[in-house]
């Protein structure tokens, strides 16, 4: 029988491998069809609703069981990460160490004593719960509405009333104020032994899903008090936001009311205005309730305008500490990201906060944000290269020369700083009178406050080149100005009246 079916399969070898061949090809086909049609089921249904949660759900750990990618990436915020100009280790490292002229730029203010590198998000309320700033000064309750998940807690305090129950947070110290965060949380008790732990008090969080997730819907929003006043503001002001289209909109319809971040950004302008609930500069002090000096606009000098035309209760003028060395009214920068990003190129394009320190990322067929917030120098791939299609050394070697240039040139202000610190102490030391020294103090103010303003920004002026490089050599012009202004009284005799 073999033998007669050996001419038959050498007369037909090639049908037959044919037909073997299409065998093969289409189980291959059925089996890259089925795969499509569930990664397309997959692409449909990101999560499942396992686990109910609310706007009091503040531990991010509960939303992990419906929304696991991004709390994978939310747990990585633990890590230690490290680039040229900032990061940290377990324990950050002190800048006013390594920039000495940091302690003389702050004297007589808390961050004299502890100024460190920061840390990944997950440490932002631990962090902020062992500095010296707190333990050692008295500091307000309004510190938490950025360190802290803290919503639940304006909502009980305020019956329901966000903003009643910001501000009354607000007035509490630092130590009561934390309470009542714990106390909150307290109240809404989550599964042990899923949470990452750090030292802070069981109940208190920082920032987790809820603080720019709707827990319904998902979709993003802003939940701060501080944000959302300061954006209403800036919309209502005169000062261009071309970066800001959803602002631009509302005011050529005639601004309506008060312009609604949730009901009136897009979606591209909620990636950037979620982080800038917090990545701002602030007031942040026991003197008034937390706020955004936004009225006149988001540059460095239309800041120092709305600090300057604001007066506290008792009818002072504003400012943060008086300088110890020169007794000058002075103010302090936090860390304004979204006032410098806003002067930036990649803002006129459009480009959010998240594009680059939370790019997207393919895990299976579903596209999620990648919650590892951290540098894009970290990430440069996703980051950076699908905007710039160019090698990741080169874009390396551009963020680097911009870093470089800004760094270098905060070193020349923060000499021109102390140089004008000295020459200040000089003429008190001559026995110049405040009067006497009243324009060399007024130009003090400006000048640390520009200098502050770069070196608190979390970039090394990144997000603006240019206009971090203007703000920089303004701050070196107003320290020179300072710096002759109070040599003259320390040459001519302090009873002299040269006006």
């Amino acid at each position: 029988m073999s033998e007669k079916l050996g001419p038959f399969v050498r007369r037909h070898a090639t049908l037959l491998a044919i037909v073997a061949a299409a065998a093969v090809g289409t189980v291959v086909v059925a089996a890259l069809l089925t795969n499509i049609i569930e990664r397309k089921h997959e692409g449909k249904n990101r999560y499942a609703r396992l686990v109910d949660v609310t706007e009091e759900t503040v531990d991010a750990a509960p939303w992990a069981m419906n929304w696991s990618r991004q709390y994978d990436g939310y747990r990585r915020t633990v890590d230690v990460t490290r680039t040229r100009f900032g990061g940290s280790e377990a324990l950050p490292e002190q800048k006013i160490e390594r920039d000495p002229w940091l302690k003389r730029m702050f004297a007589g203010y808390a961050f004299a004593i502890d100024y460190r590198d920061r840390r990944g998000h997950a440490y932002m309320l631990a962090d902020q719960e062992m500095t010296k700033r707190v333990t050692e000064r008295p500091q307000p309750g309004s510190c938490l509405h950025c360190h802290s998940s803290v919503m639940p807690t304006y909502r009980r305090l305020g019956q329901g009333d966000v903003f009643a129950g910001f501000e009354a947070l607000g007035k509490m110290t630092y130590a009561d104020a934390h309470a009542e965060v714990v106390r909150t949380g307290s109240m809404n008790p989550v599964a042990g032994g899923t949470e990452i732990r750090f030292e802070h008090a069981k109940g208190a969080h920082p920032l987790g899903c809820v603080d720019c997730h709707d827990p319904k819907s998902m979709e993003l929003r802003v939940t701060r008090p501080g944000f959302i006043r300061g954006i209403q503001a800036l919309a209502a002001s005169d000062a261009p936001v071309p970066h800001l289209p959803s602002i631009e909109r509302w005011r050529e319809r005639g601004a309506p009311g008060l312009y609604d971040p949730n009901e009136e950004a897009t979606r591209q302008e909620m990636r950037s205005f979620v982080c800038g609930q917090c990545h701002v500069e602030y007031y942040c002090g026991p003197k008034t309730t937390l706020f955004f000096p936004w009225s006149n606009g988001l540059e460095v000098e239309a800041i120092e305008a709305t600090y300057d035309g604001f007066r506290f209760d008792d009818g002072s003028r504003f400012f943060d500490w008086k300088h110890a060395e020169t007794g000058a009214e002075v103010l302090k920068a936090q860390h304004p990201e979204f006032e410098l990003w806003s002067q930036g190129i990649h803002a006129r394009a459009g480009v959010a906060c998240a594009d680059c320190h939370m790019p997207y990322q393919r895990d299976g067929s579903v596209k999620v944000s990648d919650h590892w917030v951290r540098s894009p120098m970290l990430n440069i791939a996703r980051a950076c290269q699908a905007c710039h299609p160019v090698g990741e050394d080169e874009l390396e070697a551009r963020v680097t020369v911009i870093q470089n240039r800004t760094r270098e040139l905060m070193e020349r202000a923060a000499a021109a700083m102390t140089d004008m610190l000295d020459a200040i102490g000089a003429a008190r030391g001559s026995g110049a009178s405040d009067v006497q020294l009243a324009a060399a103090l007024e130009l003090q103010r400006k000048a640390q406050w520009r200098l502050d303003f770069i070196a608190a920004e979390n970039s090394m002026g990144f997000h603006a080149p240019a206009e971090a490089a203007r703000i920089l050599g303004e701050s070196i012009d107003y320290s020179r100005q300072s710096q002759l202004e109070a040599a003259m009284w320390h040459y001519l005799p302090a009873s002299k009246d040269r006006r």
